[in-house]
């Protein structure tokens, strides 16, 4: 904040702030509708079994999968249990804390994620990758990356 008080926003800030609340709000509807149409899938669903599919031994405790996927772990238990009824995961128990239980990605559940994969990636080119043009991918992913992280 300056002495005489906080900047205004300039006009093309004002229209960036505008523009990215909205993507904030349409964006994850827009991808989610899309899984939804074309693979019964819900996005989260989709987000569970990619993350699993990427972790080391297809393995990761709920508490971390929950955070991963940006759910509450109760939200993450549910998930879990309609995914585990489709045979796309199973729970375990953790072998370093009796307490906790582990995911793991069934081979199902990876055919699965193979399936639905195409639909997500067309959705995503076709949602925010054709309206990118040649803007500096890198620096927009480091600024992304640089929003994203908590403040001190």
């Amino acid at each position: 904040m300056s002495p005489t008080g906080p900047v205004p926003l300039s006009p093309d800030e004002e229209a960036v702030m505008r523009a990215l609340g909205r993507f904030l709000l349409v964006m994850p509807r827009a991808l989610d509708a899309d899984l939804m149409r074309e693979q019964r899938m819900s996005a989260s669903e989709y987000a569970v079994l990619r993350h699993l599919s990427e972790t080391p031994g297809q393995l990761m405790r709920m508490s971390e999968l929950a955070t991963a996927c940006d759910m509450s772990l109760s939200g993450m238990t549910r998930l879990a249990a309609k995914l585990e009824s489709l045979g796309h995961l199973r729970r375990i128990r953790c072998q370093e804390d009796a307490r906790g239980a582990n995911a793991v990605l069934t081979e199902k559940g990876l055919a699965r994620l193979r399936e639905a994969w195409p639909t997500h990636l067309a959705s995503v080119r076709r949602h925010i990758f054709d309206h990118l043009g040649d803007l500096d991918l890198k620096a927009l992913a480091a600024a992304f990356e640089a929003m994203a992280r908590p403040e001190d």
